[in-house]
C-alpha cells in the first residue's frame, strides 16, 4: 500500500475492467465493490454505490453504458451548483456521466473537461458523448495527481469516489488548488474514513481499489484541504458505504485574489 505505482496499477486494472464489462468485453461485474457479493469493500451497503445516487430524470437523458459505468458514491453535480458558462474539470471521468451532466448544466457558452488515466473508460467516455450528442466536453487522460491544466483555468472541480483512489491524495488537493481560479470552488463526494478504521481494512487492497482502504479521515482531507490554501471547508456525510467509512459531499473554495 506504501508504492505508488502498485497503487496506480491495481487502480486501472480494476477500473478498466469494469469499462469492459459495461460494453460486454469482459464478464465482471461493473461495480466499486468487485465481487458480486460486496464483500471487497462494502458489504450490505453496496446499493450505496453507482447510478441509484442519480435522479431518474438524469439517468434518462444519458447513454445507458454512462449510467452503467458509474461506480461512485455520490452525485458531485447535484452538490456543485454549477452556471451557465462555467469551466469545469471532473477528476476521475470514468464512463463520463458526470462530465456529460455538468457540460448540460454549464450550456454551450462553458466546457466539461474529464480527466481520467485508464484508456478503456476514455475510450467509453467519448462513445457516451457521441451517444448523448453533447458538444462541450473535452476528454484528457493522465493521473489526478498531475493535472495536464494550466493554472486558474477552472471554475469547478468536481470528482466522485476518486480521490480516495489516489496513491497521493495532497498532491491532489495541491493540484486542484493549482488550476482553480481565484474564487473557483471545489465539490466533490468522496469516502471518508472513520477515525478508527482497522489495520486489516487499510491493509487490503482490494478494498482500496474498491473505494474503503484508502481514504482519508475528516481530520485528514481537512488538513489537506487547508495545507493547499482553500478555504471555507464543509465536509459533511451522506450515507454509510461500509462499517468503517461513510460517503461525504467535501466542498472548499480558492480565495478570490
Amino acid at each position: 500500500m506504501t508504492d505508488p505505482r502498485a497503487i496506480h496499477d491495481a487502480v486501472r486494472e480494476r477500473y478498466a475492467a469494469a469499462a469492459l464489462s459495461v460494453t460486454g468485453e469482459r464478464p465482471q461485474a461493473a461495480s466499486c465493490c468487485g465481487p458480486e457479493d460486496g464483500t471487497a469493500c462494502c458489504g450490505p451497503e453496496a446499493e450505496r454505490f453507482g447510478s441509484d445516487l442519480y435522479a431518474p430524470d438524469e439517468r434518462a437523458g444519458l447513454p445507458g453504458t454512462a449510467v452503467l459505468a458509474s461506480l461512485g458514491c455520490g452525485n458531485p453535480t447535484a452538490v456543485a451548483e454549477l452556471h451557465s458558462g462555467e469551466t469545469v474539470l471532473d477528476l476521475g471521468s470514468g464512463g463520463g456521466i458526470d462530465v456529460l451532466l455538468s457540460a448540460r448544466r454549464v450550456g454551450p457558452t462553458g466546457r466539461a473537461y474529464g480527466l481520467d488515466m485508464t484508456d478503456e473508460m476514455l475510450a467509453l467516455a467519448r462513445a457516451n458523448q457521441a451517444e448523448a450528442a453533447v458538444e462541450n466536453v473535452v476528454w484528457l487522460k493522465g493521473h489526478i495527481e498531475a493535472i495536464p491544466l494550466p493554472a486558474a483555468s477552472v471554475d469547478v472541480v468536481i470528482s466522485n469516489c476518486v480521490i480516495n483512489l489516489s496513491a497521493d491524495k495532497p498532491a491532489v488537493i495541491a493540484e486542484v488548488a493549482r488550476v482553480l481560479k481565484p474564487g473557483g470552488r471545489f465539490a466533490v463526494t468522496d469516502v471518508i474514513a472513520d477515525a478508527d478504521m482497522d489495520a486489516a481494512t487499510r491493509a487490503d487492497m482490494a478494498a482500496y481499489t474498491g473505494c474503503v482502504a484508502g481514504a482519508l479521515t475528516r481530520a485528514e482531507f481537512e488538513s489537506a484541504l487547508t495545507e493547499a490554501g482553500l478555504a471555507d471547508i464543509e465536509i459533511v456525510e451522506t450515507h454509510r458505504v461500509h462499517a468503517q467509512a461513510g460517503s461525504a459531499i467535501v466542498r472548499a473554495s480558492k480565495p478570490s485574489e
